[in-house]
């Protein structure tokens, strides 16, 4: 099924047969699922039969269970490639293009035969026999499927090549009939094996994880099993250079991960003990053992796949549009044919011979094969492109919305920020101890607390833990303990105050410290503050360049978060962002969105996909940063981004203007060769090789220029603009 025309036949195919609740069609990948009883379903396949198509019934996990592929299309001889659980691959093989060559070369004798040999009655006959041979090894699919289309009134490229191969054999043009029979199904091969490269782009995601895994057993041995049986919990062992078969924790090892498969990371990541891993990525340094978190239908990786192909389901606005136009101008076309042939002998003096030529060759020109494919496989190749750059996204859509946008309000906190506390300051405010001695005592402090931003600076530090005594926890306000013999306190501005050891001098200190965001610790014992350690969640190295990059765009940032004003307008200077709102609830953010809708117009949101969700919602394209692993990510917004990498977002918006682009050159290209080719079919000398020739080479050529969006990254790693 490569158009909406096809899977219009198979729909009004199956109308009439009840038990079934519903249709789901996926175009992109060629496949139907069909929710209804046993009964229903063995009826629908056959009435697909009937219709001309060859259905190859499959049990996908991931899709109900009653499932037909319904591969095989018009324009393919129903010999496609199927998606099932099993990755049924039924394409054409050596067979079938020996068979089309035999098929050339037989029309090449014919027409040498009518060329070269005498115009004498078995040398006719003889040639007759070879085209005849010839039509039938190419064209006895599109035979039975044009004749299938006509029966019931429908005008697709197999009725038109049927009417025209056979009305060019009875009004004498037997050699050219065979050469259009063989050349179209040459071109046909050609141009299946070109679509199923932008659908390959996608099912190839499934074979990044392994088939099996080494799964620990009973004894702690490790045994291989189906990665598809490996139960929740279960343990498995990775080693170097092997991809990882399933989601998980690591349990025992460190080792970088190459996660470029699923988030388009480009730099491998550092893995440790505790940290969760994805299925399909790949173990770098060192054997891990992994405890499953997900099955293998619902990894990260399977969700990505199933989520991308729904997304092919979802016709963009362009596609759509070429869906309306193919539908009117095929049969526009086929009157135009038959006026031709039963009114130019009156009206312009031909004969009947020439006038019924020229219709059999405007409709081989008619075929709308490259109008309508031009779309999907751009489409697809978009989405393709996007899911291995780590960007997830839900349709076309969304893509082509993307470049319409004319601002977009991001989240502070992971996503302009870290969203994790960090050191990021630290001041000695007494001329005694030492700073190495001060950078101690905090350390000893701060590693005996479960507090976040104790935490954080114990992480920021480096000194070696010395041994606390009497080790307190100060609720809301820091810790206390004994460290050599003397009491220290570890605490925030109320403990400090409480203590009667605030100055003038350290609320300045404070002041400059909490107006920048920061949250500020202080060290000090019975006489003096000693020191001062500030901790902020630092801003993402990429969210600047991100920042700029929209900018370029023409699209302006506002930052909005729930954090305080201070701290808004600090984060969002050194983003580069001039708007910043800040104090805002969920529903506050919900209204600014709808503000800014109104302000600059068509407006996106970025944010984490859990309490963002009214704002996503509300923006005509929400992107969820982090979807990895995160099923409400993914949910919440039209695009996930997997690796919480802002300078995504731009990449989305040049894939979609270029995207767009493609799509235009490939309409504007696709009708151009018709109307140039309906001229000479009409005023000058085209022929229906030609015909063939020049309708094949559009479809041809709209393909690969679609699947240029396949190769659109640079050595950086950012996509081609």
């Amino acid at each position: 099924m490569d158009c909406a025309l096809e899977e219009g036949e198979i729909r009004r195919a199956l109308e009439p047969i009840a038990g079934i609740q519903s249709l789901t069609f996926q175009l992109g990948a060629r496949t139907l699922a069909i929710d209804s009883d046993a009964t229903a379903l063995q009826l629908a396949l056959d009435a697909i039969r009937k219709a001309g198509f060859s259905p190859q019934p499959g049990a996908n996990a991931a899709r109900p269970a009653d499932v037909a592929s319904a591969a095989g299309d018009e324009s393919h001889d129903g010999n496609d490639h199927h998606d099932d659980d099993h990755s049924i691959e039924s394409g054409s093989g050596w067979s079938e293009v020996t068979r089309y060559v035999a098929a050339l070369a037989f029309a090449v004798a014919a027409e040498a035969l009518s060329f070269f040999a005498p115009d004498a009655m078995p040398w006719k006959i003889a040639g007759i026999a070879l085209a005849a041979v010839a039509i039938g090894l190419a064209g006895l699919s599109t035979y039975t499927k044009g004749f299938g289309a006509l029966r019931h009134g429908r005008l697709n490229i197999n009725a038109l090549m049927t009417v025209a191969v056979t009305g060019a054999f009875l009004i004498g043009q037997w050699p050219e009939a065979a050469m259009v029979m063989a050349l179209y199904a040459i071109a046909e091969l050609i141009e299946a094996r070109s679509v199923d490269r932008a659908r390959n782009a996608i099912r190839s995601l499934m074979a990044l994880a392994p088939e099996e895994s080494d799964v620990q057993q009973a004894d702690r041995s490790f045994a291989r099993v189906l990665s598809s049986a490996v139960p929740l919990a279960a343990v498995v062992r990775v080693k170097p250079g092997e991809r990882i078969p399933l989601d998980g924790v690591i349990v025992h090892g460190n080792s970088a991960i190459n996660q470029a498969p699923v988030t388009g990371e480009s730099i491998p990541v550092d893995k440790q003990p505790g940290d969760a891993v994805f299925a399909g990525t790949i173990n770098e340094t060192a054997t891990l053992e992994i405890k499953i978190t997900a099955v293998a239908s619902n990894s990260t990786l399977a969700r990505i796949i199933h989520a991308v192909e729904k997304a092919q389901g979802t016709r963009a606005p362009t596609q759509r549009f070429v869906d309306r136009f193919a539908a009117i101008y095929t049969p526009a076309v086929f009157a135009l044919a038959l006026a031709v042939a039963l009114i130019a002998p009156f009206a312009l003096g031909w004969t009947w011979t020439l006038a019924a030529y020229k219709a059999l060759v405007l409709l081989v020109i008619a075929c709308p094969c490259a109008l309508v494919i031009s779309t999907p496989v751009t489409v697809v190749s978009a989405l393709a492109a996007a899911a291995r750059r780590g960007i997830l996204i839900k349709g076309g859509t969304y893509l082509e919305a993307a470049r319409k946008l004319k601002a977009i309000a991001l989240d502070k906190t992971g996503t302009i920020t870290e969203g994790k506390p960090k050191l990021v300051a630290f001041e000695m405010l007494a001329d005694t101890p030492s700073r190495e001695a001060a950078s101690t005592l905090a350390h000893s402090l701060a590693a005996q607390s479960d507090h976040p931003v104790s935490k954080a600076i114990a992480a920021g530090l480096e000194a070696t833990p010395q041994t606390v005594e009497a080790f307190t926890a100060i609720a809301g306000r820091g810790v206390s303990g004994i460290i050599d013999g003397t009491e220290h306190w570890f605490g925030n501005h109320r403990l400090i105050e409480e203590r009667g050891l605030c100055s003038p001098a350290i609320e300045a200190k404070l002041h400059e410290h909490e107006n920048q965001g920061r949250t500020v610790t202080l060290l000090a014992t019975d006489k003096a503050v000693i020191a001062l350690f500030a901790v902020a969640d630092t801003i993402k190295a990429s969210s600047q360049q991100a920042v700029a990059e929209l900018i370029a765009l023409g699209i302006t940032p506002v930052m909005l978060t729930g954090d305080n004003a201070a701290t808004a307008s600090t984060v969002a200077g050194l983003a580069g962002i001039k708007d910043a709102r800040g104090n805002l609830l969920p529903e506050d953010k919900l209204k600014a969105i709808a503000d800014m809708q109104k302000q600059y117009g068509a407006t996106a949101m970025t944010g984490d996909g859990i309490n963002d969700a009214p704002a996503l919602a509300q923006a005509d394209i929400g992107f969820a940063m982090g979807g990895a692993g995160t099923d409400t990510a993914m949910e919440a917004a039209d695009v996930a981004v997997m690796n919480d990498d802002l300078r995504r977002i731009p990449e989305t918006i040049r894939l979609s203007k270029r995207t767009h682009n493609i799509l235009w050159q490939n309409i504007t290209l696709a009708l151009g060769i018709k109307v140039v080719f309906m001229g000479l079919a009409l005023f000058g000398n085209a022929t229906m090789w030609m015909a063939v020739f020049a309708d094949m080479g559009a479809s041809l050529l709209v393909v690969f220029n679609g699947l240029r969006l396949l190769r659109s990254k640079e050595p950086s790693g950012q996509l081609v603009h």
